[in-house]
């Protein structure tokens, strides 16, 4: 695993002392996965707590041809392995990889619908053995591409058939704020070039990837989270003086940006 800057183990101290998960490998979400037809069931590593569902997971999001396919490289155990370099057909900044994420805030009809709650999905941006999280809301959060808070995920409920999820614009943010006010399940798959800043897809390294619900009250309420493991893995970094980390992790704390997609 890799190694937690302070600001991250300070992150991450916080939230094992809200919730106590045990996490599932390799499992179905509830439902089925709504976003484009095809896309199979599967292989995410689940959390379910209070109401909530969250699932993560890898997937080879261009092969050898530049297309899709139900391909997650799973280990078993929380990581997903892929080969560094630049996706055939595809730009300079595109992974043969990406994420996928869902987000259940009643999979067992003990919760609510999804914008009754708040949310955080967190990025590693660093492919070295450190970690530098930059963090966001995925369903209440301004989307930085358009400015306004509506986003593009496919979003239903736990009978949505697969690929059957409803969308609003990256735009229209009445639609988008009718569809999470009435339903209880998003998702979404993305590539990391997209949201972590100057991804180079040719660096072997690993990169943690973590997504957390909170209830009405702010607590915490369940969380999840992988690591994508590209070419052999994440070098070693040097390891800093014991006051210097913790003054780097209290600034870090301080500072952490928004992410800029």
């Amino acid at each position: 695993m890799k190694k937690l800057t302070s600001a991250a183990l300070v992150i991450g101290f916080m939230f094992s002392t809200s919730v106590s998960a045990t996490i599932m490998f390799d499992a179905d979400v509830t439902g089925d996965v709504i976003f484009g037809s095809g896309n199979l069931n599967g292989s995410f590593t689940v959390d379910q707590a209070n109401g909530f569902e969250l699932g993560l997971r890898g997937k080879l999001r261009h092969n050898a041809a530049g297309a899709p396919e139900n391909t997650f490289n799973s280990n078993g155990d929380g990581t997903y392995s892929f080969d560094a370099g630049v996706a055939p057909t595809q730009s300079g900044s595109t992974a043969v990889w990406s994420f996928e994420w869902s987000i259940n805030s009643n999979f067992d009809s003990s919760g609510g619908f999804l914008g009754d709650f708040t949310y955080m999905l967190s990025l590693d941006t660093d492919p070295s053995a450190s970690v530098s999280l930059f963090d966001f809301d995925p369903i209440n959060d301004v989307n930085t591409n358009s400015g306004v808070v509506a986003w593009d995920h496919a979003i239903g409920d736990n009978n949505t058939g697969n690929g059957a999820g409803s969308r609003s614009s990256d735009t229209d943010t009445v639609t988008y704020d009718g569809l999470i006010s009435s339903n209880n399940l998003a998702q979404n798959s993305w590539k990391p070039h997209w949201f972590i800043p100057g991804f180079d897809p040719t660096l072997d390294g690993i990169y943690d990837i973590s997504l957390t619900a909170f209830d009405a009250s702010g607590a915490q309420a369940a969380s999840t989270s992988i690591q994508i493991i590209v070419g052999a893995g994440a070098t070693a970094v040097p390891e800093p003086g014991t006051i210097a980390l913790l003054f780097t992790g209290l600034f870090g704390l301080a500072t952490r940006k928004r992410l800029v997609k």
